[in-house]
């Protein structure tokens, strides 16, 4: 099951980046080209019922597999990157981590009004991320038609805070706690 061989591969820091915060790290996955193709493939599955036209990956982690994602479907590709990162026109929105505060930026002409788009991070946790990734795509004029992400953090609420754009949230896996 995919779920039981990410979990292996996983890697659990304690206190990073700061004190009380249990880090999952996906870098070993990075390590292991099979399994990096079976997690594609995975979410190729998981997403075949959802229509979208684009895929965002939000910096950094989500950027790898977003690219890959967009890449296999045939989809045009779209990174929302951290602050001063992008160099033509573009969108900012700050948002709150759990540890802090950031901005994320996305190129003023990367979205066409109406668009549908899936945004792909590696991880989710309270969702912050990703929600200010969602309003950017708004004001784009675009659509967010679903989330993907490798592992969800259930107990930071993440999904909830989610469900407001869209249902369709896809995570292979799940943490409890």
């Amino acid at each position: 099951m995919i779920e039981d061989k990410i979990k292996r591969k996983l890697r659990s820091i304690v206190d990073f980046p700061r004190k009380g915060v249990i880090f999952r790290d996906i870098t070993p996955i990075l390590q292991d080209p099979q399994l990096c193709s079976e997690i594609l493939e995975e979410m190729i599955l998981s997403l075949r019922k959802i229509e979208f036209d684009v895929v965002a990956g939000v910096e950094s982690r989500g950027l790898l597999f977003g690219f890959l994602l967009a890449s296999r479907l045939q989809k045009p590709f779209i990174m929302i990157r951290k602050e001063g990162k992008l160099p033509f026109d573009k969108l900012s929105q700050e948002y709150n981590l759990e540890y802090g505060k950031t901005s994320i930026e996305i190129h003023a002409d990367s979205i066409e009004k109406g668009q549908r788009v899936l945004i792909h991070d590696d991880l989710l946790a309270t969702g912050g991320t990703v929600s200010a990734a969602t309003q950017l795509v708004n004001k784009l004029g675009g659509i967010v038609s679903a989330f993907s992400f490798i592992v969800e953090l259930d107990y930071l609420g993440g999904r909830e805070n989610l469900k407001k754009a869209t249902p369709n949230i896809i995570s292979l896996v799940r943490y409890q706690e």
